[in-house]
């Protein structure tokens, strides 16, 4: 049974608002006072940065992410962004991005990619799918143990 969690979108995305479906629990917050430590154990967060949301890779990469939210959801990702470098997240301060970057945080807190373009949720995906952890996850799911 999937996890149901509201679809949160931060106001200054440009996107325009997506329908929530009850089988999606996708989350997409701004990275605000969030830090690694408030996901661990729980979520994988993918963090976005970007100096400004008008930054054409900043629109892509929420695009691509919103295009597959179940898919995010089933791996228990969290996406936090980051466009306001001069408000210096706790984020911000511990991945120290330059411009442009996507960040893959594994659940124990450890960074597993750093990317300077947008990625799709398919290459996300396979990275996580990589890990032991999310192979025993899916193990558990079917009752493989």
């Amino acid at each position: 049974m999937k996890r149901l969690l509201p679809i949160v979108l931060a106001a200054f995305l440009p996107f325009g608002a997506i329908a929530q479906e009850a089988d999606t629990a996708g989350v997409i917050l701004p990275a605000g006072a969030h830090t690694l430590d408030d996901f661990l154990w729980t979520h994988r967060p993918v963090i976005v940065f970007a100096d400004t949301p008008a930054d054409p890779r900043f629109g892509e990469q929420m695009s691509q992410l919103q295009s597959d939210l179940e898919a995010l959801v089933d791996r228990d990702v969290i996406v936090l962004t980051d466009t306001d470098p001069s408000a210096r997240s706790a984020l911000r301060q511990e991945l120290r991005p330059r411009g442009f970057q996507v960040t893959l945080v594994g659940k124990d807190g450890g960074v597993l990619l750093r990317k300077p373009s947008p990625q799709s949720v398919r290459e996300l995906s396979r990275s996580i799918d990589k890990l032991p952890m999310r192979q025993q996850e899916v193990r558990d799911r079917r009752g493989d143990g």
